[in-house]
């Protein structure tokens, strides 16, 4: 099963997408009535951070994915699909905002990691834009894997200059 299939798949049965991007928001609704000003402790943390990345691994992907869309495919925005290009972002910034409401984001469990993997995702994306757009062509001798290291090191010492900028 290709991307694409799945998303026709998807799209023709949207009652399942739909009641999913309902049901974060509305968790973490419920979460703030029951649980307020105990977002710290241990179970609602978890709670809080199972639904941090049911709404955010979703949201980051459809942002990146109309990304690649509009950057890579030329496509025209008004061909963009609600299902999985604004549902899952609607869905993720009410989710966090409500959750924000009751514990700050900071204490939930695995949120920096969230970030972390947005931004190193937005950082591979813009050098793929950037290597599109300068239309290198590159006759090299150097095996591919090497290539392949080479960019695996590229990542992890922007990972790492990342961290000693923003701690």
């Amino acid at each position: 099963m290709t991307l694409q299939e799945f998303f026709q798949i998807c799209a023709e049965n949207p009652a399942i997408i739909i009641f999913y991007y309902l049901a974060l928001p509305l968790t973490a609704l419920l979460a703030g009535i029951f649980g307020k000003g105990e977002g710290h402790i241990s179970p609602w943390k978890y709670l809080y951070s199972a639904l941090v990345y049911l709404a955010a691994v979703p949201g980051v992907f459809s942002i990146m994915l109309s990304l690649y869309l509009f950057l890579f495919e030329k496509r025209p925005i008004l061909e963009t699909d609600i299902y999985y290009q604004i549902l899952p972002v609607i869905s993720m910034v009410v989710t966090l905002w409500l959750i924000n409401r009751n514990v700050e984001l900071e204490k939930v469990p695995g949120f920096g990691k969230i970030g972390g993997l947005f931004i190193m995702i937005v950082l591979l994306l813009s050098i793929l834009w950037l290597l599109d757009k300068t239309h290198i062509i590159a006759i090299t001798f150097i095996r591919f894997e090497w290539i392949i290291l080479l960019l695996i090191a590229m990542l992890v010492v922007m990972r790492l200059a990342w961290k000693k900028v923003f701690e």
